[in-house]
């Protein structure tokens, strides 16, 4: 069985996701980018993330292509192939439909940097132009709103961020997350404070060791 040990890590965040209310029901979908060969592990497409096994998960390729696997990969697999075919920092990605960075992208509203864990992500956290949801489009405009950033908004949608790992893309849509729950709450009352570029780069700086997770896979 090809990325046997990815497929259980898959599993695990998959229900994570729907433990700590950042997605329901089969909702959102995860990925892990194998280097060595090439090859990506991906959640099948509509099936309940405790309902699924490690012989569900769907290994493509770079191009989509199925290696192995009985199920369909979810039908955002280009949206994850993409960071993957352009980005080096980035191994996993996690896409969720969480409720307050999802109320953002249906207004079309940037997340500013209105709190420092922001900063896990990049400066602010952009939108992507709406496209339907399993598209070439949605791929492209993804990707391109994740430009130096680890996560964008994807309008009308839900959220997408990635990382080196499982652990710190989870990481990142948590706590995203919450600052967008943070914003709305703060918007709701008055005008929040945005924190300067300055203090933004130092955050980026100070994360690259306190923000950085260390995965239990080393």
């Amino acid at each position: 069985m090809l990325m046997e040990k990815e497929r259980y890590e898959l599993i695990k965040y998959g229900k994570k996701l729907v433990e700590a209310g950042l997605t329901k029901g089969t909702g959102g979908n995860l990925s892990v980018f194998d280097r060595d060969t090439g090859y990506v592990a991906i959640t099948p497409s509509g099936i309940d993330f405790f309902e699924i096994q490690p012989e569900d998960i769907v290994i493509i390729d770079l191009e989509g292509n199925i290696v192995e696997g009985q199920r369909i990969p979810s039908s955002e697999w280009e949206m994850h192939l993409m960071p993957y075919r352009t980005r080096t920092d980035i191994d996993a990605v996690i896409h969720a439909h969480t409720m307050y960075a999802t109320v953002l992208a249906c207004l079309r509203w940037e997340l500013p940097a209105t709190h420092y864990m922001i900063a896990v992500a990049g400066p602010s956290v952009r939108v992507a132009e709406y496209a339907t949801y399993g598209t070439h489009e949605l791929a492209i405009n993804s990707c391109k709103a994740m430009e130096e950033r680890k996560a964008v908004l994807l309008a009308n949608h839900g959220i997408l961020a990635g990382a080196n790992d499982l652990l710190n893309a989870f990481n990142i849509v948590e706590e995203i997350e919450y600052c967008s729950e943070i914003y709305v709450k703060a918007k709701n009352i008055g005008t929040p404070i945005i924190l300067s570029d300055e203090e933004m780069a130092l955050m980026a700086e100070k994360f690259k060791t306190y923000g950085q997770k260390q995965s239990i896979l080393g």
